[in-house]
């Protein structure tokens, strides 16, 4: 029997009219009657905006979801998403200093993926996490559409920055549409079905986002706020050769995609040393698999 105790948890409830409410949650067409909270419940307060993409990401969409949720963060806006692989892992990761809101598909004590487990516990020094679920609810698929319409629920806009053609974070997008959210779209290669979806939101009339800019231009007239961007921070530099094994080759090779990407982005994502990332770019380079650009910058053919 898994142990549901709430107060070793430190889960608070929050139910529909009271103060602590969300704000933008309580105007939807469906708002959970109540709210499981872990914790800075304060963090609910302040303006949000999602971040979700595809859990297969490649190198370049979790690089850029990182460097939009870090500027988001720094022009006070809270980041929001899922907790899931992916993109969704980087937004929060790249927000923890400035608050990020995790919304989960299962109760409190049902953290999905289990691998986050980690990442959730972090999250709560500075930001919350939130379910309409009851402890011990393992989530199902059906469970996922309705915790989307939660994290776009509390959220002025979504960004999607990479989905494929069937992707969660469409319904995310419909949901968003659905409620009167602003609906962003980050761009990406034709070749890549990781942001088919992208693509097609983008014919659809989704906002393009190719820098934070983009998404601040349109949030902040509704927040009476003017623009003012926080400078880039230098990218890490790289090291020499060495002998990669099968799972090393195989996580360097899920990274790259038809997009560009930096070879210090490869480095740091794989987790591995600069020596092995270069030796399997090396080796695919000599089968004829990637093509190198400019910057330190490569990408699959």
């Amino acid at each position: 029997m898994r142990d549901c105790r709430g107060p070793r948890l430190n889960i608070g409830f929050v139910a529909l009219g009271e103060p602590e409410y969300p704000t933008r949650l309580r105007m939807i067409d469906d708002p959970p009657p109540l709210i499981a909270v872990r914790g800075n419940s304060a963090t609910l307060t302040l303006p949000m905006v999602a971040v979700v993409g595809s859990r297969n990401a490649s190198a370049a969409g979790i690089k850029f979801a990182e460097r939009l949720a870090r500027q988001l963060g720094e022009a006070k806006f809270i980041v929001v998403s899922g907790l899931a692989r992916g993109i969704d892992s980087a937004a929060h990761r790249a927000s923890l200093s400035s608050g990020t809101v995790a919304v989960m598909a299962g109760g409190h004590d049902c953290i999905y993926p289990a691998e986050n487990v980690d990442l959730l516990n972090t999250i709560l020094a500075s930001g919350a996490a939130i379910t309409e679920m009851p402890l011990g609810w393992e989530p199902r698929a059906r469970d996922f559409p309705r915790r989307n319409r939660l994290i776009s629920g509390l959220a002025l806009g979504v960004v999607i920055v990479e989905a494929a053609r069937r992707s969660g974070s469409l319904i995310t997008a419909r949901m968003a549409l659905e409620q009167g959210r602003e609906v962003f779209a980050v761009p990406g290669s034709p070749l890549d079905p990781r942001t088919e979806g992208t693509n097609g939101l983008l014919k659809q009339g989704a906002a393009l986002v190719t820098e934070t800019a983009d998404v601040l231009n349109v949030l902040y007239p509704i927040l009476g706020r003017t623009i003012a961007l926080p400078a880039e921070e230098p990218e890490p530099a790289a090291v020499p050769l060495s002998e990669p094994g099968a799972d090393e080759r195989a996580c360097v090779l899920a990274l790259l995609g038809p997009t560009p990407v930096a070879i210090d982005d490869l480095v740091r994502l794989s987790k591995t040393s600069p020596a092995i990332v270069r030796t399997v770019l090396l080796e695919l380079e000599i089968a004829g698999r990637i093509e190198r650009h400019g910057g330190a910058l490569v990408s699959l053919i």
